[in-house]
């Protein structure tokens, strides 16, 4: 019993090794899009305030990351097993975490130009593709009996926040067909309803 108990943590504990790891990769990406503005010469506070849309994308990124971080951790305190199919749905939510670099990077690029709405429906189809898969990975949890004692408590919290990470990434990617920049205010208005609600995580 003990030996199994141990195989099951060793087990879940790769894979959130692993998970922190990519997490870490992505999170740490973000900030390679920050440039220095005067680096071409120029004034260095008109280049700081020019850039204002990597900043604003990188902030938005940053805070989701962080929060979904912040969630996939607490989730690994109420798993006590991972079967295949958690693995395969924890390495598509990992997909679309690494994805999210390179859409922060076409919304700081072209958020102020005619393809911005363009650059906001990929960058809150990201958003709203990591809601649908980290439903789906607390779903299977809870179906699949995979949590400890006490554990269902936690993840179906972690199901009701997914549902409404859903619901505003599902807007904000409507909204992005009339306006880029409305579309990624609803999605830090997202991220910071996670922080200031922290027992609804998603």
């Amino acid at each position: 019993m003990g030996s199994s108990v141990a195989e099951e943590r060793k087990e879940t504990g790769r894979v959130e090794a692993f998970s922190d790891g990519v997490f870490a990769f992505a999170i740490t990406l973000l900030v390679l899009y920050l440039k220095d503005p005067a680096a071409n010469g120029g004034s260095l506070l008109q280049g700081l305030i020019d850039q204002w849309p990597a900043f604003f994308a990188f902030v938005t990124s940053f805070m989701t990351i962080l929060i979904m971080w912040v969630g996939h951790h607490q989730m690994f305190t109420f798993i006590r097993r991972a079967d295949r199919q958690f693995m395969f749905l924890n390495g598509i939510l990992l997909f679309f975490v690494t994805l999210t670099p390179f859409t922060t990077s076409l919304v700081a690029d072209h958020i102020l130009s005619s393809d911005s709405q363009t650059a906001a429906v990929i960058y809150a189809a990201d958003f709203l593709a990591l809601s649908f898969t980290w439903g789906n990975l607390t779903r299977h949890a809870s179906r699949k009996n995979l949590f400890a004692h006490g554990g269902d408590v936690g993840i179906r919290n972690q199901g009701r926040g997914a549902i409404i990470g859903l619901s505003f990434y599902a807007l904000a990617f409507v909204i992005a067909f009339f306006s880029g920049i409305a579309s990624v205010v609803v999605i830090l208005a997202v991220a910071v309803y996670y922080v200031v609600a922290p027992n609804v995580q998603g």
